[in-house]
Formats: C-alpha cells, sequence, structure tokens
C-alpha cells in the first residue's frame, strides 16, 4: 500500500519557494550572487559554484545538516536556507548550521583567524517569530549579531551573522527591491521587478527540463525512503517496549486502531502484529476490512 502521509507535488505546480525548484534555480552563479547582493547587502566578488543541498557530517556519530544552497566567496561562506513552512527552533537551527559550517570549513592545524566571515540566511514565507501575546511579531527582516548586553556597542567580532526574511510582511519593507523579491517569495507573482520576472522565467523553463525532472523525483523518492525506514524504526522500537507488559482489553483497541494506521502507512503485517501483540490472523483480518471498504 502506498503511503498517504507522503505526498510528491506535481511539476507543473513547484513555484521557486518549493523544495528542489528553489535548489535548482539558485545553482546559477550569477542568480545566486544577485540574490545574496539583494538581501544581505554584501559584495560578492566570486562565487564557487554553488553546491546544492550540501551535507555535512563530520563525524559518523554527529547529526549532518543537508543545507539549500552553500556558496564561497573570496572571503566568506553563505548559507542560504528556504522556509516554506514554520519550523520548530529556527534560533537552534541556525545555531547548528553556523558550527556544522565552521567545522566543515576550517582543516586541522589551520588558525581560528582563517575562519572565513559566515552568513546565515533564513528567507521564510511565514513570520518564524510570535510575541507574548502569540502573534507574529510583524517584521519584514530579522538580523541577529552578537553583541555585549552591558554594552551594545561592543561586537563579539566572531564575523558571524544571521538574517531571517518574513516575506509575509513584505508590505513593512523599506527597500523596494527587498520589497519586490519577498512579494514574490509571498504571492508567487514577479510584478514589475526585472530579478523576480528572470527567477520566475528559470522556474518555467526547468519544469520542462529532463533533467531536473529526474532529479526532482529522485530526491523525493530518497525522502520518501527515508519517512519510511524511520517510521518503521519507530514502530519496532517504540510501541514493542510496552508489549511485554501485556495486553488490557482497552490497550487491544488501541492496538487494532494502531495496527489500521500502519496498515494503511504500508507497514507489512509481520512487523505490525510483533509491534502491536496482535496475532498476525488479526491484522491480516483489519487489512481485508481496510480493502473492503475503499
Amino acid at each position: 500500500m502506498p503511503n498517504s502521509s507522503f505526498h510528491i507535488k506535481p511539476i507543473e505546480d513547484l513555484t521557486f519557494t518549493d523544495d528542489g525548484m528553489f535548489q535548482a534555480v539558485l545553482h546559477e552563479p550569477d542568480i545566486c550572487a544577485e540574490l545574496v547582493e539583494r538581501l544581505l547587502h554584501v559584495s560578492v566578488h566570486h562565487v564557487e559554484y554553488p553546491k546544492i543541498e550540501k551535507h555535512i557530517a563530520p563525524y559518523f556519530t554527529t547529526k549532518g545538516v543537508r543545507l539549500d544552497v552553500y556558496l564561497k566567496d573570496n572571503d566568506k561562506i553563505i548559507d542560504v536556507e528556504m522556509q516554506s513552512y514554520p519550523q520548530e527552533a529556527l534560533g537552534k537551527r541556525t545555531r547548528y548550521y553556523n558550527s556544522m559550517i565552521d567545522m566543515d570549513s576550517l582543516m586541522k592545524g589551520q588558525d581560528y583567524t582563517e575562519l572565513k566571515d559566515c552568513y546565515i540566511l533564513f528567507i521564510c514565507k511565514k513570520d518564524p517569530f510570535i510575541d507574548d501575546n502569540e502573534q507574529p511579531c510583524g517584521l519584514p527582516c530579522y538580523t541577529f549579531r552578537n553583541t555585549c548586553l552591558e554594552k551594545s556597542d561592543v561586537n563579539l567580532n566572531d564575523k558571524t551573522l544571521k538574517v531571517i526574511y518574513n516575506a509575509s510582511a513584505y508590505r513593512e519593507e523599506k527597500d523596494p527591491r527587498i520589497r519586490d523579491f519577498l512579494h514574490f517569495v509571498c504571492t508567487n507573482e514577479p510584478g514589475k521587478d526585472d530579478f523576480t520576472n528572470r527567477l520566475s522565467a528559470i522556474v518555467e523553463k526547468l519544469k520542462d527540463n529532463e533533467k531536473f525532472k529526474g532529479d526532482y523525483l529522485a530526491m523525493n523518492l530518497h525522502d520518501r525512503d527515508l519517512i519510511r525506514r524511520t517510521r518503521k524504526e519507530a514502530i519496532e522500537e517504540g510501541i514493542a517496549m510496552g508489549i511485554s507488559q501485556g495486553i488490557s482489553q482497552g490497550a487491544r483497541n488501541n492496538a487494532i486502531e494502531n495496527a489500521r494506521n500502519f496498515l494503511k502507512e504500508g507497514i507489512s503485517t509481520e512487523i505490525i502484529a510483533r509491534c502491536t501483540g496482535l496475532p498476525v490472523e488479526k491484522v491480516q483480518e483489519i487489512a481485508e476490512s481496510i480493502l473492503v471498504n475503499t
């Protein structure tokens, strides 16, 4: 049975902000450089070819990160991330990304002074920050730099900067070039801005590109398989922990409901039986009832 919770968006429906499309559009160095210069107000003199979805995992036992767009200039490293949906712990995410980038860029024996300036740039469709009244803070841009609490004009000078844009507040942005870009991210309408029209044109061109189609499908199949493996491990390791304690009638009803949900996710009857404590015959009976009702 197919995994009903995993949906691959049709290529013809993709927009600039969709996973896969965003990385592919910024695969062009001049486009990537112009976006960075527009949003970070820094000059990009030279761009090493952007490494799309760069994966950093310094050690086997450490949690790796998969960066959307990772590029190097002569004196700086810039990570550009698109967030179409709200993410938990955005601040800690930027902290971890920064640490992984530093570890990846500084070779053994090098001095700390050789660390390049590091920029973490997040482009969010929705406001990632909420005030005490559970309302969006409403700023189009949030910039974070390490400064001294006791004396605000003292900077730690660690050469790191984290900039988070909130496209939903594009109307509040004073810079017209940034406002036009945020409007495009929020609405998918390029308007009259030359840069956003070029972005939109690249999106439409990529939809007819056979290599992009293959890469997009492969990326989604990889993510789907990863989700399935993770779910099966959780079923086997998590639910099975409580089986040895015995199954009461109430727990049996829960086990039947869990079995029904797992069957809809395509998990085998043998694994479901082992993890829920139900007989294989009972799981097969539930599976047959699902087929009858679909």
